[in-house]
């Protein structure tokens, strides 16, 4: 299984969610989980991980098991031997699963780094690995459904993480 995840932040708490799907190509979810996290951390430049980290973690204990890969929107590196969210999910996760990060801009010195272009746009997909080459996870997002720049599953996950317990607010 592999997995998409993503967190949108409110006032006081914050909305973790997983879309799961069998197969890169897929374009329907075989399993999706969102859950409201309190008491979030508040924000810390340069320490995003202690605010991110538990959300992640939370809702990826909601499935039934570990995906083989669980991927991120945001960066896995951030340059030579500084750890960015997704390598800190990966140590989180025993390297048990392999960690994407796919990041709609450039952070500067991140590497190694893999540039995708998906869709009809010229504007690249940042993806980052910890726990396979970045090449193979680069052909991995970019065999991805959809034909936007961003994946459809990667998509999902936002919209599930942004749209949770918002028609009551």
């Amino acid at each position: 299984m592999i997995a998409c995840v993503d967190v949108d932040y409110r006032d006081l708490s914050a909305v973790a969610a997983c879309v799961c799907f069998e197969h890169w190509t897929d374009g329907r979810p075989v399993l999706e989980s969102a859950i409201e996290i309190r008491d979030v951390e508040p924000y810390a430049p340069g320490q995003f991980y202690r605010r991110e980290l538990p959300c992640i973690l939370a809702v990826l204990q909601t499935l039934p098991s570990l995906p083989l890969v669980v991927i991120i929107d945001g960066y896995v590196w951030l340059g030579e031997q500084r750890h960015g969210l997704g390598a800190h999910l990966y140590e989180a996760l025993d390297k048990r699963a392999a960690v994407f990060g796919v990041a709609k801009t450039r952070f500067v010195g991140a590497e190694p780094v893999a540039l995708v272009t998906r869709g009809g746009s010229r504007t690249p997909l940042f993806v980052t690995a910890a726990g396979m080459d970045v090449a193979e996870a680069a052909s991995h997002i970019q065999a991805m459904h959809g034909s936007h720049r961003i994946p459809t599953m990667l998509k999902r996950a936002d919209q599930l993480s942004r749209g949770y317990l918002r028609s009551d607010s």
